[in-house]
């Protein structure tokens, strides 16, 4: 089965490439191969850059003229959690432009969520052997005048190497209708309703309304013309309860209601029933989930909208909602890739104070619950947790 869900994304890829596949038969004009890569410039094999201290930034590429970007690889020692992901800064600038279109952890970028690395595919991005490791992006990226990429190591420690390569086709001019690439990322751990974290009605048969999107959760809000391609998604729930009756919920230039809505959490991420198993397809999928109890724990789920982009002439917000009506408490992360018509200034990402990540809820914390339950039914019973079944 394993074997099977390995092979599924390339043959649904083969499938669904036509386009790619297709530029294959067509010889370009006016086009050049070009890499920048972190290779030995003496010859040797010392192929990285090395040593890159707390606080300090280093430019991997600074191209000018037109070009695209079509492929970056990178990799890094040391693995976490000693050099955490989330704490290495990657940017993008276009077209000489003092601030960045691309701003997020690296990790998160490429599909490695909280301080953690697993393998795992899609069609524009993955992180393969040894151990999801190697970082790897397929995005298209085109500039008209130049491009500038850089990490700033906000980690504690030293990122003894860092390797890359950067492999982009130089252009006599730029594409016409250029679309720039943009990346944001997002994390908040979310407040549960005034009422309680009433998810499924289990603490109540009075089940709130959330038509509007009020207290969602955002993960893009963006200017201009463009289309959306796509997020990473990660949750951690502290409650076994499952987290994802919360709707996805578009508004296309400046609508005040939902442009579009969706109708649950999984259902957006084209699964179905709650799910809690690894799924790749090239578009979309479960990359980590917790093998716990219920839905405790950490899940990254990702879709990318290749085939069905949302388009948008002026404006795009997206938020969704945690829990059904924004009931429940969650860790909460994700990045929102898109492209737009000009290069845009992004929304300041949270610091690295606001990125510390929530601790994992273990058996300890459970069986203090008990505890709490205990004491709630009173002192002189001997309750045995389900005594509200039936009720």
């Amino acid at each position: 089965m394993a074997a099977l869900l390995m092979v599924l994304p390339f043959l649904a890829f083969q499938l669904n490439a036509q386009s790619g596949l297709e530029k294959l038969t067509t010889i370009q004009e006016g086009v050049k191969s070009k890499r920048i890569s972190s290779y030995d410039r003496t010859g040797g094999n010392n192929d990285r850059f090395e040593n890159i201290a707390p606080g300090e930034s280093r430019i991997l590429a600074e191209i000018e003229g037109a070009g695209t970007i079509n492929h970056i690889w990178i990799t890094i020692s040391p693995e976490a959690p000693e050099l955490n992901r989330s704490d290495i800064i990657l940017r993008m600038y276009w077209d000489g432009n003092d601030f960045p279109s691309v701003e997020s952890p690296i990790g998160p970028f490429f599909g490695q969520g909280w301080d953690e690395t697993y393998p795992w595919t899609s069609l524009p991005l993955a992180a393969s052997p040894v151990k999801g490791n190697a970082l790897v992006s397929y995005f298209q990226m085109p500039f008209a005048q130049g491009a500038r990429i850089e990490i700033e190591n906000q980690a504690d420690v030293n990122i003894g190497a860092f390797y890359f390569y950067i492999d982009y086709m130089e252009q006599e001019n730029p594409e016409p209708n250029l679309a720039y690439f943009h990346a944001w990322y997002n994390q908040e751990t979310t407040e549960a309703a005034p009422e309680g974290e009433n998810e499924w009605g289990l603490l109540s048969s009075e089940v709130g309304k959330n038509p509007l999107g009020e207290r969602n959760y955002k993960i893009l809000s963006t200017s201009g013309k463009g289309h959306f391609v796509g997020v990473n998604y990660y949750v951690n729930s502290p409650t076994p309860v499952w987290y994802g009756e919360g709707d996805d919920m578009f508004y296309i230039d400046g609508a005040e209601k939902p442009t579009l809505h969706g109708t649950g959490t999984e259902d957006y991420f084209n699964s179905s029933w709650c799910p809690n198993e690894k799924f790749a397809h090239p578009y979309y999928g479960y990359a980590r989930t917790p093998d716990d109890m219920g839905w405790l724990g950490r899940t990254h789920c990702y879709r990318f909208h290749i085939d069905d982009p949302i388009f948008f002439d002026s404006s795009l917000r997206f938020t969704i909602e945690h829990g059904h009506n924004n009931y429940l408490t969650l860790e909460m992360a994700s990045v929102a890739y898109w492209y737009l018509d000009t290069p845009t200034r992004l929304d300041p990402i949270p610091g690295k104070e606001e990125r510390q990540l929530k601790p994992v809820i273990n058996l300890l914390d459970m069986h203090r619950w008990r505890h709490e339950w205990r004491k709630n039914m009173g002192t002189e019973k001997n309750p045995w947790g389900n005594e509200r079944i039936g009720e």
